[in-house]
């Protein structure tokens, strides 16, 4: 899942990069209104983290703006602004949920979490490829009655091939979705990652879910292999 960042002071923005990343997200970053705007227009975001004191525009007004376009990815306000009118404000505004500075990350990932359960009905619930499961609001997956015990990372590559099934995905594109719009490392990291979740999900069950489409990309089967 992808999550976009929108943050000035850079430490705090380098800080929840590092820490979601861990956690298996893809992540972009923001430091100002105009550049929200425009990522958030240009791409799907699973949440926005969106600070209020922002240079240009500010977080208010980026919220705003998001909701007159009837853009719904959900907003976690992330800020200084403690007031409860500042919160107020923020919520009337089209925000879904709002964290104050200093924040732990425990419970910043905790509630970014909640939104993609709250947000879930609008996607399907639960990924499925025969009998290759993969529940996103519940971070657990599976063959049939088989849990599958899976890195961040490999948990968001299924999660994007499941939700392209039988569809040509480009080494790009999944740089692009499971890392992130700018990744400079070495590209060849797709493949090792395609091949650590082939001995997770297919090796032990003699399935064949992951095709390589050779030159193009990768090939998840609908029907799981």
């Amino acid at each position: 899942m992808r999550v976009l960042v929108v943050e000035d002071e850079r430490h705090i923005a380098a800080a929840v990069e590092r820490g979601l990343r861990a956690e298996g997200f893809a992540v972009d970053l923001a430091e100002d209104g105009e550049k929200a705007l425009i990522l958030a227009r240009h791409n799907v975001y699973a949440v926005i983290v969106l600070d209020l004191m922002l240079p240009g525009r500010n977080g208010y007004d980026v919220c705003r703006t998001l909701r007159a376009e009837d853009v719904s990815t959900p907003v976690l306000i992330l800020t200084a602004k403690d007031g409860e009118y500042d919160e107020a404000d923020a919520l009337d505004l089209g925000a879904d949920d709002y964290l104050t500075k200093p924040f732990s990350f425990v419970v910043l990932l905790a509630r970014i979490r909640a939104l993609l359960r709250r947000s879930s009905p609008q996607r399907s619930a639960v990924l499925s490829a025969g009998d290759l499961w993969l529940d996103p609001g519940a971070h657990r997956c599976g063959r049939g009655e088989n849990a599958l015990e899976l890195t961040p990372r490999e948990f968001g590559l299924l999660e994007f091939l499941l939700r392209h099934p039988d569809t040509v995905v480009s080494k790009g594109e999944l740089l692009s979705e499971v890392w992130d719009a700018w990744f400079d490392g070495d590209p060849n990291i797709v493949e090792v990652y395609v091949g650590y979740l082939r001995r997770k999900i297919d090796t032990p069950y003699g399935r064949t879910a992951i095709e390589t489409v050779r030159g193009v990309g990768y090939r998840l089967n609908g029907k799981g292999g």
